[in-house]
């Protein structure tokens, strides 16, 4: 048998849990579910090319079932289905062009990218020029003035 302490937490556990469900829920679904409680009496939709059936309601949530027409249940009057365009022929000529243009547009690439690595280098190699020469001058500067301090004492 629970104490009463029992209970009381019992109860607000329950309350806390029923709060944060009820958080969940979108209004419109909890609108709906107090003026529909039962589902609603036609409960298969249908649409052009597929049918939907409402199952039971489980205590997760609503399920469907949702089945697909086949392509020849479709009737005539809709949309035609994609039919792909027949493939000309190509001549050699043509091939060739084609070979030509992509070893073109190749080569072009292969210049375009060598000559960002020769720039990305030369970037380089004038940024640690710079750095040796703040080194050197900074390293003279420090010698000066040690030489200048020596003097003096």
């Amino acid at each position: 048998m629970l104490g009463v302490n029992e209970l009381v937490m019992t109860w607000r556990i329950i309350m806390a849990a029923y709060k944060e469900k009820m958080k969940e829920l979108s209004m419109l679904s909890l609108i709906c579910s107090c003026f529909y409680s039962q589902p609603h009496p036609k409960t298969i939709t249908e649409y052009e090319d597929m049918e939907v059936k409402q199952l039971n309601k489980r205590s997760s949530g609503q399920s469907f079932e949702v089945i697909l027409k086949s392509p020849s249940d479709l009737s005539p009057d809709g949309p035609p289905l994609a039919i792909s365009p027949r493939k000309r022929e190509v001549s050699l000529e043509e091939l060739q062009k084609r070979l030509e243009a992509a070893e073109e547009r190749r080569r072009t690439q292969e210049a375009h990218v060598l000559k960002q690595l020769a720039e990305k280098r030369e970037h380089e190699r004038d940024v640690l020029h710079r750095a040796i020469e703040d080194n050197n001058n900074f390293s003279k500067m420090a010698e000066e003035k040690l030489n200048s301090t020596t003097r003096w004492s």
